[in-house]
């Protein structure tokens, strides 16, 4: 068996990077969702099906622990999943919570009291569908007061970064920037929530200005990845690992070869 990793695209292969190299023992299969991407205009009840539906695929081909790499669908299908309840042995895990640990400056797995921190002021980029959940404000109430979330809904970056169209993406940051700036003008930090974000990082990073601390999340999660499986070693397979996508495998595949600069095979999920 291998640890899953699920994302509705390509996005999270940010985050299989990271892990990998961080734990390149573990095997991984990655899940790409890409015939029903992007997420991040769709309905909650439609992201939660789709979740659900690829996260009992992954099960089903020997994952006991999958990861949503994907921002969409850990605040749209991730705690109505765990309420409902998962087989026992297996286990679901989100990609808000080690971010918003580093940006408190919580150690991982750290359940104490809400306190005040020193970031007051952070700017929150995401889906649409993120944005419109609030689960990153409700997750960092469970850790912090006093800290002032303006989020910016950066609708057609997912879109033209899964296109291969970087101009466009490139464009769509700076402009969504502006729109954050005028309603914040002064962010001390910002999170960007959505893992394709990261391959745009340097981008925001310059819209931005240099003053501003950008939280992204492929290291993040791949230390609290790190530290969940030293703490529960039996989570870790030995099978193998691979591609699966929903989409045209060639198509997706040639698109992973570009993100990442090697060779990338996806099959049929």
């Amino acid at each position: 068996m291998a640890v899953g990793i699920f994302d509705s695209g390509l996005g999270g292969l940010t985050v299989l990077e990271a892990v990998r190299a961080r734990l390149p023992e573990v095997d991984f299969l990655y899940y790409a969702d890409s015939a029903h991407a992007p997420y991040g205009v769709r309905e909650p009840d439609d992201i939660h099906a789709l979740t659900k539906a690829a996260v009992e695929t992954l099960w089903a081909r020997g994952c006991d622990l999958v990861i949503l790499a994907c921002n969409t669908a850990s605040a749209a299908a991730l705690r109505r999943m765990q309420e409902a309840g998962v087989p026992k042995g297996k286990r679901v895990l989100g990609v808000f919570v080690p971010l918003i640990e580093a940006l408190t400056e919580r150690q991982w797995g750290d359940n104490s009291p809400p306190r005040e921190v020193a970031v007051k002021h952070v700017a929150l980029f995401a889906t649409p569908a993120t944005v419109s959940s609030r689960a990153f404000q409700r997750e960092l109430a469970f850790r912090a007061i006093g800290v002032d979330v303006e989020a910016q809904s950066c609708g057609g970056v997912v879109d033209a970064i899964e296109e291969g169209d970087m101009i466009l993406a490139e464009a769509l940051v700076r402009s969504h920037v502006d729109a954050l700036k005028r309603k914040m003008p002064a962010p001390e930090a910002a999170v960007l929530g959505c893992t394709h974000y990261p391959l745009v990082q340097d981008v925001f990073q310059a819209a931005l200005g240099e003053g501003v601390q950008v939280f992204s999340q492929p290291a993040l999660v791949a230390a609290s990845l790190a530290d969940y499986l030293e703490r529960h070693p039996g989570m870790v397979g030995d099978g193998p690992g691979g591609y699966l996508t929903t989409g045209d495998p060639r198509r997706v595949s040639d698109r992973a070869t570009s993100f990442l600069r090697r060779e990338i095979s996806f099959v049929p999920a």
